[in-house]
């Protein structure tokens, strides 16, 4: 696996400030559209966009920095690969303490209500339906009551019995002696697994569970503004409950595309705008396409400097509950011409003359500026 800061071409050390620097030179430098037909710049800047994903967002960074990886259930990620600890310690409790330790997710009875299991989903927009917000159709594939024997799990003209093992509570209970005393372990029962039923002949198309797996389509709708990681909470939306319990929520994770053209930061949006040698010099007007599509007109001050960054105020992101938008910043590049025809530069080297002594004369500086403006057209 390449090692995400050589991609973005920065120290292990580096700030924020210094990956968002060096993505936008990269994103410059290795862009598709510069490089039409090229699939190693194309695989190039894909890894560049990967690369900044991760690094630019500081849990991600803090998780790939400690164990080399973002991905939850690598061998490497904690040591334990995905393990559930808290199977494991009560284990170890169990055995040492005759099983008076049980597991939380274990019921205290299994005939009580109880809330269904919540779900989680990610859910990608790009950067414009972020910015416009956008109502999705899902499809959330969750538990559903089986229709042919309602719920019971027992095949049709049969009912399920109450275990007569541990008289339907789902769970046995068992005193026994230790150095430590006496302790009662409370266990599963083995019988009836926890279920507090016997189920003689089982349903055929639930296998006995009672609830049969289902694709279910929602539409959710993703509000204007909404960022990265953001939890959006959709009640009762999530797996239903057991014995009358309510249903469990839906919790949409909004992954939001990163765009070439350009990159966010909260509420504000960062693009780039590429100058001529005379344009900087010289000043100019031109146009700039903000993320909505619309055209906007800036100015640009005569002896504009590379790196320079100019400020279209409200041509942002939407903020979530307000109607401001945050503000779009135009990182200036000056474009170095590297094959002039003797025309340029002849004119490239009577520039630098003339920059080696004052002149006097306004119209010959004048006409000087109207030729160097005419130069790279």
């Amino acid at each position: 696996m390449e090692d995400l800061y050589e991609i973005l071409e920065v120290s292990r050390d580096a700030t924020q400030a210094d990956i968002k620097k060096s993505y936008r030179k990269l994103v410059h430098q290795y862009h598709p559209d510069s490089h039409p037909g090229d699939k190693d710049i194309e695989e190039k800047f894909k890894k560049i966009n990967a690369a900044y994903s991760v690094l630019n967002d500081p849990e991600k960074r803090a998780r790939y920095d400690q164990f080399g990886t973002t991905d939850p259930n690598s061998d490497s990620f904690g040591g334990f690969g995905g393990m559930d600890l808290g199977d494991l310690f009560g284990d170890i409790f169990s055995q040492a303490f005759g099983g008076g330790f049980s597991s939380s997710r274990r019921s205290y009875n299994a005939n009580s209500p109880r809330r269904g299991d919540d779900i989680e989903m990610v859910v990608r927009v790009s950067l414009l339906e972020a910015y416009t917000g956008v109502v999705r159709e899902i499809e959330v594939m969750k538990s559903e009551i089986c229709d042919t024997c309602n719920g019971t799990g027992a095949k049709a003209g049969t009912k399920p019995e109450t275990c007569s093992r541990c008289h339907g509570t789902g769970q046995v209970q068992q005193r026994q002696q230790s150095l430590f005393g006496n302790f009662v372990s409370i266990t599963t029962c083995p019988d009836c697994h926890g279920t507090g039923k016997i189920i003689r002949e089982k349903c055929e198309k639930c296998k006995g569970v009672g609830y049969v797996r289902k694709k279910h389509k929602l539409d959710v709708k993703i509000p204007a503004g909404v960022e990265r990681n953001s939890r959006l909470r959709i009640p009762g939306a999530g797996e239903p409950g057991i014995n009358g319990g309510s249903a469990g929520d839906l919790y949409l994770i909004i992954d939001v595309e990163l765009n070439s053209d350009f990159e966010r930061d909260r509420a504000d949006l960062h693009t780039s705008l590429l100058l001529t040698y005379p344009q900087a010099v010289l000043g100019t007007e031109t146009e700039i396409k903000t993320l909505d599509g619309s055209v906007e007109k800036i100015s640009v001050p005569s002896g504009t400097s590379h790196g320079e960054v100019l400020k279209i105020k409200g041509k942002g992101m939407p903020k979530i509950n307000s109607k401001t938008k945050g503000d779009l910043y135009v990182h200036v590049f000056i474009e170095i011409p590297k094959n002039l025809t003797e025309k340029q530069r002849e004119l490239i080297k009577a520039l630098a003359d003339e920059m080696k002594a004052p002149v006097s004369d306004s119209e010959n500086k004048s006409g000087f500026a109207e030729k160097l403006k005419n130069l790279f057209k």
